[in-house]
């Protein structure tokens, strides 16, 4: 996309371009890893729990576990959203959601490595503005990042098992213009609304693309997957700069 065909978007910004992104690590005491991911205005709190135990259909497998769950708190957005105890557990969209943040993180993660044992990712939303599901898979991320080195420096590992670094952003189409990261005016107003998981090697771990308010082509689609591919790259080296990644810390390149 030549800068020339950009616009400023409501926030200011150039089409292919991030919201502020940041990744504050050990923000609670007692997790493995705590990190509140922040990207805009959007907010999530990510903290990984290491469980020494697995799900009843890996005992004896040697092989561990990594799975999430999310939701959003009472006032993370403009009116105040009921809480998942009130209505008898979590609705339909946080359990895609977090189901969603599991499968992806666990993509990254070599199980036989980790061993039998679980990591919990809990994310919850403090602050909505659009994009908190890929925000909790990036934040997720740093945070499964921390809980691994905790196990490492207890001496289960020699290297992280991990696979590779991983990141999500969203993507859209509004009013016919590709857009990278959108915050919630964008997103509520998008034809085409899209989440993009990826790897640092530029792989797909997985896509979700909806036409909402109208169809759209394969030229569409090829430019908004180019679109994340920027933007998850990208994120990828907010990620690393958060985590002071050392040399040899992890077994792949």
């Amino acid at each position: 996309m030549s800068r020339d065909s950009m616009v400023l978007r409501v926030d200011g910004r150039r089409n292919d371009e991030l919201r502020p992104v940041t990744f504050q690590r050990n923000f609670t005491r007692y997790a493995e890893g705590a990190v509140l991911a922040s990207f805009g205005e959007t907010r999530v709190l990510c903290t990984a729990t290491v469980e020494e135990k697995v799900p009843s259909f890996l005992r004896g497998s040697g092989r561990g576990w990594v799975t999430a769950e999310y939701s959003m708190l009472p006032r993370s957005t403009s009116v105040r959203v009921s809480r998942s105890t009130s209505r008898g557990g979590p609705d339909g969209r946080s359990t895609e959601i977090q189901r969603l943040v599991g499968r992806s993180l666990r993509a990254c993660v070599d199980l036989e490595s980790l061993g039998e044992r679980t990591i919990i990712l809990d994310c919850d939303v403090l602050q909505a503005d659009g994009g908190t599901r890929t925000a909790a898979v990036s934040g997720g991320f740093v945070a499964l990042f921390d809980a691994l080195r905790h196990l490492k420096k207890q001496g289960v590992f020699p290297v992280l098992p991990l696979r590779f670094f991983l990141s999500a952003v969203s993507v859209g189409l509004v009013a016919g213009s590709p857009l990278l990261d959108l915050c919630y005016r964008e997103d509520s107003a998008a034809e085409v609304d899209m989440n993009v998981v990826m790897n640092h090697r530029g792989e797909y771990v997985e896509i979700q693309g909806t036409g909402e308010g109208s169809v759209f082509t394969g030229s569409d689609l090829s430019g908004l997957l180019l679109l994340a591919a920027v933007g998850t790259l990208e994120i990828i080296e907010f990620q690393k700069e958060a985590l002071g990644i050392e040399d040899g810390e992890t077994a792949f390149s």
